[in-house]
């Protein structure tokens, strides 16, 4: 089946038959979320629905459903890639589109923060909570936590995050908490990327629910990482987020930062998904073979 008639195929299911997406979801051929060297390589894509479609200096690159779903499968289909991380829309799709056998999928929680808002700190939870991500079969949940102590709204967040965790906890799903201290700049929200912010952001988040077990930690790649990986115990993935630096660079600090006790790999979207030369093989090759030695 061509890309056009898979789309073609997609849209009429959407419109025809919504039950073709419990079906496949259903039918979805399972994997253990670790095994084998015990590392995870997560395509994320749960940008859009926060409002943040921009990579780089195009604001509108995620824009495109169809080019962005093209992307997710070609990256989804290249050896070392584990699975994918995205709201209800973006998995259903892919689900509709068979490229989730086989693979882990982890369901976005909380995306109400929409970027650039005056309510941008009330990181409300809209997305997967986890009876739906049970019902779903998913393998994981995530969420984002930014912690800004001049804002309000972080109070909620921290209570319905709280929540999240002890459902998921209850339920033996796995759960992957993204902390940042956060604060106002100019209108704009900007996190903390020092170590000992991070190690702050960690300390608050590794506290949340009545139970750590089925915790994990999403974090940034900032310096002194190896200070930062030591407040903590609980598995822990790394972000690869959106930047401007050479991408041998940004290789480089994500090779040097999984050679780290705890680190067991990595979540990036934008900055493979939409690598400056457009070859989105080369680069989610390249950080698989990061993540897995290859």
């Amino acid at each position: 089946m061509s890309t056009a008639e898979a789309f073609a195929r997609l849209r009429e299911l959407r419109l025809s038959d919504p039950g073709a997406i419990r079906t496949a979801l259903d039918a979805r051929a399972r994997r253990p979320l670790v095994r084998g060297d015990g590392r995870l390589f997560i395509v994320a894509a749960d940008h859009p629905a926060r409002g943040a479609l921009g990579v780089r200096n195009d604001g509108m690159a995620m824009a495109d459903r169809y080019d962005l779903l093209e992307r997710l499968t070609l990256a989804l289909s290249r050896p070392g890639v584990d699975g994918v991380l995205g709201t209800p829309d973006i998995v259903e799709d892919l689900a509709l589109l068979g490229a989730l056998d086989g693979k882990v999928v982890v369901g976005s929680m909380n995306r109400g923060g929409l970027r650039g808002s005056v309510f941008e700190m009330d990181d409300r939870y809209t997305g997967y909570d986890v009876p739906s991500a049970v019902r779903d079969g998913l393998d994981a949940t995530k969420l984002l936590l930014r912690v800004n102590l001049e804002d309000q709204a972080t109070v909620r967040t921290l209570e319905r995050t709280a929540d999240a965790v002890t459902a998921a906890s209850s339920a033996r799903l796995p759960i992957m908490l993204e902390p940042f201290i956060s604060r106002w700049q100019d209108g704009r929200i900007v996190n903390d990327l020092t170590a000992d912010a991070v190690i702050t952001s960690i300390a608050i988040a590794s506290g949340l629910g009545a139970s750590s077990a089925y915790t994990w930690l999403k974090l940034p790649v900032v310096p002194e990482m190896e200070r930062v990986m030591k407040s903590t115990t609980l598995p822990t993935l790394l972000l690869g987020g959106d930047t401007d630096a050479a991408p041998e660079q940004t290789f480089e600090a994500w090779g040097a930062a999984l050679e780290l006790p705890g680190v067991h790999g990595l979540v990036v979207g934008r900055t493979l998904l939409y690598p400056p030369d457009g070859d989105v093989a080369a680069a989610v090759d390249i950080a698989a073979g990061l993540v897995h030695g290859h």
